[in-house]
């Protein structure tokens, strides 16, 4: 099993409320981390190779949405998966009777699921929550003596630069993950949270193109923001390659593994 450091002055709060404990964070981590090798095992059985399929731009996606879901399982009620497939935060806050009894009145439960009324309360949900995203980080281009890490490759060593994005330059109360692939499985190696991001923490909205594009208006996070993402770091994998590369000053910017020491 994986073993994290943790930050002990870490806070996941909303407005000065604590929202998730040390051990529900860690919990989630663990649940995220096995529900991922639990998935290779089951598919690579039938010789499926399900990261392959999925392809490097949809893998982030799937780790979040894990990790979303795994939060949800370890919270004990306090949050809950936003209903609307569009909605903000990914994660709402129902942590108290009032908050729960508003939530219900916002969906039509029908053979056990839960179908939202309507977008505009979910977008943005009256109570707030948290935002969660993922990355695996930017490496270099392939050159004729470098290959470009495949997808199963472990890529801390080559990553330059890492970001999140958003649709909206609002986005805040962010639990961010960075992952790694760790015996060709998709690994969450640390966890970051802030409650405190603003406009400046995320870059310009980029537009879809006027003739016509797949893509939706995105926001990518500059260094300045992953700066300040990185120093509210939440937990780290126990492992010196991380850590030493994370201890980069325009990271967490020294080793966690010296708060141990």
């Amino acid at each position: 099993m994986n073993k994290y450091i943790y930050n002990p002055s870490a806070r996941i709060d909303f407005n000065g409320e604590i929202v998730l404990t040390q051990n529900e964070v860690l919990e989630a981590i663990r649940l995220t981390n096995d529900a991922i090798r639990k998935l290779h095992e089951q598919t690579s059985t039938e010789q499926i190779n399900i990261f392959e399929i999925l392809g490097m731009r949809n893998l982030s996606g799937v780790v979040g949405e894990y990790f979303g879901r795994c939060i949800v399982s370890a919270a004990n009620g306090k949050l809950h998966s936003n209903l609307h497939q569009d909605g903000y935060p990914d994660l709402i806050l129902i942590n108290t009777p009032e908050k729960k009894a508003y939530f219900q009145t916002l969906y039509t439960e029908k053979n056990g699921k839960k179908y939202p009324n309507s977008k505009s309360k979910f977008s943005p949900f009256l109570y707030g929550g948290l935002e969660v995203k993922a990355t695996c980080g930017c490496v270099p281009p392939a050159t004729e003596s470098r290959a470009k890490p495949i997808i199963g490759e472990q890529r801390i060593e080559n990553i330059k630069s890492f970001d999140w994005k958003a649709h909206h330059r609002a986005t805040n109360h962010l639990l961010a993950l960075l992952w790694d692939f760790i015996d060709e499985i998709p690994t969450v190696v640390a966890c970051f949270y802030r409650s405190d991001l603003t406009v400046q923490d995320w870059g310009k909205i980029v537009q879809p193109k006027p003739e016509g594009g797949k893509t939706t208006s995105v926001s990518v996070m500059p260094p300045r923001g992953v700066k300040r993402m990185c120093e509210g770091w939440v937990a780290v994998l126990d492992n010196p390659i991380y850590t030493r590369h994370l201890s980069n000053r325009k990271w967490i910017g020294f080793d966690v593994r010296t708060i141990n020491s």
